[in-house]
């Protein structure tokens, strides 16, 4: 007898807050995307990221590569829409073509106005300094129109800028080590005061300036070298122009390696998220990169919780849309591990190796409202046959469905019937019952 399993009252709660959809982490996965500024404009959420191209060869030394900015739009944080070229160096009157340098832009909305703001390498600096540009739209996905100068006094990287509850607005940005800030005029183009140095911040390379105010509190975030590659940190102070005072980090350094991060908070909906980006699409060179999104929670005394970093990411992934279980919330040990699909074409993404009986792989957060499912499909690799099990929760939890993967040296769409019938939001685990090596790229409910 086939039997349904309800969801919580709190899974119930978290899907009218998060919504659902297709959500893990790397976010955007047909190009390369960095230093991710989100932001919430008219009710969904926008990121406006630098975008790393890949070197040419034979054109200069492997390093970071940028020529123009997209934004993206969400309403539930799990589907993307790309809107294509917002900015682009051949469109900016004072950047110099050839550099390549427009790195971690930001934009901010003020009086029916988006300020999009970038940095670049002046035409007329002579290749030893980065100046910063400020781009103007009525809407938030553009079309953006560049300013033809430069802002005046500021000379650096990695613009910010913030308005605070009294309407003020002030830029930081990065240079020489060091984190500035100003105030804005109200025009958003030129400088109020004398850009000031932030003062009583930990030694080691500083850059990225992020801020953001919750409960009368201003943090200030930002990627801190203290060893070998950055951690996200962040100070807080009484004031958008502080003082100051160092609380901690936010994010430890990559295990991989990944010598840059780079961040942005936002509050959406009740939650709190994170926004930074890791070389998941390029993990040989990480000077292409990728952005991520993972959920942040605060202490009762506004310290904020280390985040960890995770594939699954966040929102809710509908039953009915393929659940790409290699982007797992957790996994065996031993016997299991993730691939990509097609190492010439990374876009297409990975799959879940499995290599002996027992390996397994959870998926967190599957929503199967919006039609009761009465099968599954699994597109799979097996090539000596294999048989792996859905249940929900953990390994020993609920059989929802038993699959019998023929032998087959290609990957196979094999559909298989239900033994339970999940209702509202569950927890998937993927478990092999053979040790015969079995691939997985997605499955979905039918």
């Amino acid at each position: 007898m086939k039997k349904h399993i309800r969801l919580s009252r709190s899974a119930f709660l978290l899907t009218l807050l998060t919504g659902h959809g297709l959500a893990q982490n790397p976010i955007i996965l047909d190009q390369f995307t960095a230093d991710p500024s989100a932001r919430v404009f008219e009710g969904k959420v926008y990121v406006y990221p630098s975008h790393d191209i890949q070197r040419e060869p034979g054109s200069g030394k492997a390093w970071f590569r940028m020529s123009d900015y997209h934004v993206y739009s969400s309403d539930n944080l799990t589907d993307w829409k790309d809107h294509g070229v917002i900015v682009s160096q051949e469109q900016v009157p004072w950047v110099d073509a050839t550099t390549y340098s427009m790195w971690a832009p930001d934009c901010i909305y003020k009086g029916g106005k988006y300020y999009f703001y970038f940095p670049a390498m002046a035409r007329d600096a002579g290749g030893k300094g980065m100046k910063i540009g400020v781009a103007i739209s009525d809407k938030p996905a553009g079309p953006f129109v560049p300013e033809p100068s430069y802002i005046k006094d500021v000379a650096g990287i990695d613009p910010n800028p913030f308005i605070d509850r009294d309407g003020q607005a002030y830029l930081y940005w990065a240079g020489g080590s060091r984190l500035r800030m100003a105030r804005l005029k109200d025009n958003m183009l030129e400088l109020a005061s004398a850009p000031q140095i932030v003062e009583n911040l930990p030694p080691g390379f500083k850059e990225g300036p992020y801020l953001f105010e919750r409960n009368g509190v201003y943090y200030l975030t930002f990627p801190l070298v203290t060893h070998k590659t950055e951690e996200l940190a962040y100070a807080t102070g009484p004031g958008p122009l502080g003082p100051f005072k160092y609380a901690g980090v936010i994010m430890d350094e990559s295990p991989d390696g990944c010598w840059t991060n780079h961040q942005s908070i936002i509050e959406y909906r009740g939650h709190w998220y994170l926004f930074y980006h890791h070389n998941d699409l390029s993990p040989e060179f990480d000077k292409n990169r990728s952005i991520r999104v993972d959920e942040m929670f605060f202490n009762d005394d506004g310290t904020i919780r280390k985040v960890i970093p995770t594939l699954r990411g966040v929102g809710i992934t509908s039953a009915h849309d393929k659940i790409q279980i290699d982007r797992y919330s957790a996994k065996s040990e031993r016997g299991s591990s993730i691939a990509f699909l097609d190492e010439t074409n990374r876009s297409e993404g990975w799959k879940a190796v499995l290599r002996k009986a027992g390996a397994w792989f959870r998926y967190d957060r599957v929503n199967f409202d919006g039609g009761k499912p009465e099968s599954i499909v699994i597109r799979a690799i097996a090539k000596a046959g294999g048989i792996v099990e859905i249940r929900l929760n953990h390994t020993a939890g609920p059989l929802v469905s038993r699959v019998d993967i023929p032998p087959h040296g290609d990957w196979t769409l094999v559909k298989a019937g239900l033994n339970e019938i999940p209702a509202g939001i569950q927890d998937l685990c993927l478990v092999s019952k053979n040790s015969d090596l079995v691939e997985v790229d997605w499955l979905r409910f039918e």
